[in-house]
């Protein structure tokens, strides 16, 4: 049976971690051009955003290091009883996985991007390119933690309810016709 302290525990890390990705899509850095005799400048605003994308990462990120360590990760531990179970288990373990990944990339690459800033000034007519975070990246990886968190818990489920269906085979070595 899945332990419900667990499944609690996995829930907060990822509302936690869902509720930080959110926080930084709404205080990720704006920039502005001022010009100073002919000179162009980029002024941003703080980066407050890269320190909330990276806490939202680490916080999924022990999410997923506590799901997989109490199942052994599927591949440490003892083999799973055949069975539907067992199937959708895999493939709630696949996408689990799959779908973190794109929730590290969008977290990471927006922290990085929001990092970045293109200071110094140019000269001339043509206006200065500030980069700053499109808009998105860090809702795209809430959403996607969105999805860890609910695969996670599937997984989880699926795996000690199919850890647990079938009682383990017996070991009798007598022969069955031998009363006949």
């Amino acid at each position: 049976m899945a332990s419900k302290f667990l499944l609690v525990g996995v829930f907060v890390l990822d509302l936690i971690a869902f509720s930080l990705a959110v926080a930084a899509e709404h205080r990720r850095s704006t920039a502005r051009v001022s010009s100073i005799d002919n000179h162009q400048i980029c002024h941003y605003t703080s980066k407050v955003s890269s320190g909330l994308g990276l806490s939202s990462f680490v916080f999924l990120l022990a999410s997923q290091v506590l799901i997989m360590a109490t199942s052994k990760c599927l591949c440490c531990g003892k083999a799973l009883h055949p069975g539907g179970r067992r199937v959708w288990t895999i493939f709630a373990f696949i996408t689990c996985w799959l779908s973190f990944f794109i929730a590290v990339a969008c977290l990471l690459a927006a922290s990085v991007q929001n990092a970045y800033r293109s200071d110094g000034m140019t000269t001339g007519p043509n206006p200065r390119n500030c980069y700053t975070v499109r808009r998105g990246i860090f809702g795209a990886g809430a959403a996607f933690i969105f999805f860890t968190g609910i695969l996670s818990s599937f997984f989880y489920v699926n795996y000690s309810n199919a850890d647990h269906d079938m009682p383990p085979p017996s070991r009798d070595s007598s022969i069955r016709m031998g009363a006949m």
